[in-house]
């Protein structure tokens, strides 16, 4: 028996014990990301026909859902002049400034080659609404936020620590404390770098950036609606810690789980335990 016994729990035992979110098993990786990118087109698309603007949080990690929703935009020829990208994260050099888009692990530059240099040039957004945290101005995005009218998804998916953008762990803060953190940089802890630098960096763990900005768990929480996917092998405890483990600021994503409009969609591979 392990310490906590929810990390032995069984795919029945994971969806029938009374979870604390909305779990939905899925094939696949693929059919997780297709799920994801539905999600976003056929908001988009509701709001389109409303008059409304579309905001949501994105992330570049879980990224599986751009291909399919870059093809949707393009075949259905979905609007986007009215959408909001504002991209939870960026890595930041020793000097605490975005690393250039160059860089390989630079989420700015992954959005722009896979994303929006995808998209027919009269269906993407205009460019200042592809939005990132600025270490030089944490305060911009809660305050365009709150311009916009508040977000309508958050994407997302959960670090190994718990972490949801890189809100990191921080067990010295009370829940409401850690709640209450909007837009900022930060250190990323050695945990992040480590399954990070294996997962995206083929190991490096030595020119893993050590800084980053990230939106604020604040944000995250205020969201009207949260998405969350899970696929990787050391997801199967994250997924089961989420699912039913203690409230804690030192898991972060345990914070949101009693959000009105969340769900986590997970693999039958992390379902499972074996195999």
């Amino acid at each position: 028996m392990t310490k906590h016994e929810y990390y032995t729990y069984t795919k029945e035992e994971l969806l029938n014990k009374g979870a604390k979110l909305p779990v939905i098993v899925m094939e696949d990786n693929a059919a997780v990301f297709q799920s994801m990118a539905e999600e976003m087109a056929e908001e988009i698309k509701k709001n389109n026909a409303e008059g409304k603007k579309t905001v949501f949080i994105c992330p570049v990690g879980p990224v599986g859902q751009y291909p399919y929703f870059v093809e949707m935009v393009n075949q259905e020829k979905i609007s986007l002049k009215n959408v909001w990208f504002i991209n939870m994260d960026e890595y930041l050099d020793d000097d605490k400034k975005w690393v250039p888009e160059t860089h390989p692990l630079s989420f700015r530059g992954f959005m722009n080659r896979t994303v929006y240099s995808k998209i027919a040039p009269e269906l993407v957004m205009p460019e200042e609404q592809r939005v990132f945290p600025d270490p030089e101005n944490v305060e911009y995005i809660p305050q365009l936020i709150e311009k916009l009218g508040g977000v309508d998804i958050c994407f997302g998916g959960i670090g190994i620590n718990g972490h949801v953008a890189f809100n990191e762990a921080d067990a010295s803060l009370s829940n409401e404390e850690f709640l209450a953190q909007k837009t900022r940089v930060l250190d990323i802890t050695k945990e992040t770098r480590t399954a990070n630098a294996i997962g995206d960096f083929n190991g490096a763990l030595e020119d893993m950036p050590k800084y980053c900005v990230t939106i604020g768990i604040y944000e995250i929480a205020h969201a009207r609606k949260i998405r969350l996917g899970c696929f990787r092998n050391w997801h199967r405890a994250v997924v089961r810690r989420t699912a039913y483990g203690e409230a804690t600021s030192d898991f972060p994503v345990s914070l949101l789980t009693n959000h009105q409009d969340i769900n986590l969609k997970i693999t039958e591979f992390v379902a499972a335990l074996e195999g």
